[in-house]
């Protein structure tokens, strides 16, 4: 055999080699993603043959509270004639016995590497009365934002994400929806560069075991897999309560977190 016939030869028995090598990795790949898919659905199945929890309870905070703050919307008189009377600040909105509204409750650990589809209808985020309505959304990553301006004035919606991309939008009066998204869980502040007095929150999680509080401090987080969590509560001025919570199934786990402002004991 000649020197340039074994040449072609050793090319072709390393290409042989090498794409036995890919095949073969190849079919490992595949392997190991039907394995993980059939623990997942085993898993799943596990849930659903012996029954899901409920995580309920209230907020409350302690101590008695300032009046909320008078908002002065004279810079646009638009936003005022839609007002027949004073717009009070809601950072803080409290209830009976010192219920605290619009925390956000949720889990922060334990769900493992459960993965949970977004929704396919959208979350709502609209601009009403120069305020934003829900001041604080909830919403999945991955799910669609719409962006709604029912106002007779412009509005500039602008979130602060630490996680995910940052952007700024001047939305004309009573113009069309504008749809946009976040890929990453956190909680970011929004501001609306016309009008300074308007703020609000978007909470982006990964899992649909999240709430937030009415106006009687109440959450309920239904259908959570049997486990054991850290459970968080979020308020925009008073930071972050934990607590740990062990949930099994078909049984209801009550919890209440209570906010001690500085000064309350």
């Amino acid at each position: 055999m000649g020197t340039r016939t074994k040449y072609l030869y050793l090319i072709a028995a390393a290409g042989f080699a090498f794409s036995a090598a890919g095949h073969d990795s190849s079919r490992r790949t595949i392997a190991v993603t039907r394995e993980r898919s059939v623990l997942n659905s085993a898993s799943q199945a596990q849930t659903d043959k012996f029954g899901t929890g409920t995580i309920s309870g209230t907020v409350i905070v302690a101590g008695s509270q300032a009046a909320a703050a008078r908002i002065n919307m004279a810079a646009d008189p638009a936003c005022l004639k839609m007002h027949s009377g004073p717009t009070m600040n809601e950072e803080v909105v409290t209830g009976a016995n010192g219920a605290l509204k619009n925390v956000i409750v949720y889990i922060s650990e334990g769900l493992g590497s459960r993965s949970f589809d977004p929704p396919k209808e959208p979350a709502v985020f609209e601009q009403k009365g120069c305020t934003y309505s829900p001041r604080i959304l909830g919403m999945r990553a991955g799910q669609t934002l719409q962006l709604i301006n029912s106002d007779p004035t412009s509005h500039n919606i602008h979130p602060a994400p630490q996680n995910n991309r940052e952007w700024n939008i001047f939305q004309p009066p009573r113009s069309a929806p504008i749809e946009e998204s976040f890929a990453r869980e956190e909680i970011i502040p929004v501001k609306c560069n016309v009008h300074p007095w308007m703020k609000g929150y978007i909470a982006v999680f990964k899992h649909p075991y999240f709430a937030i509080t009415d106006k009687d401090g109440a959450f309920d987080l239904k259908d959570v897999p049997p486990g054991d969590y850290t459970m968080e509560a979020w308020h925009e001025k008073y930071g972050v309560l934990t607590q740990k919570v062990t949930v099994e199934p078909n049984q209801t786990k009550t919890l209440e977190f209570v906010f001690k402002p500085q000064g309350t004991s």
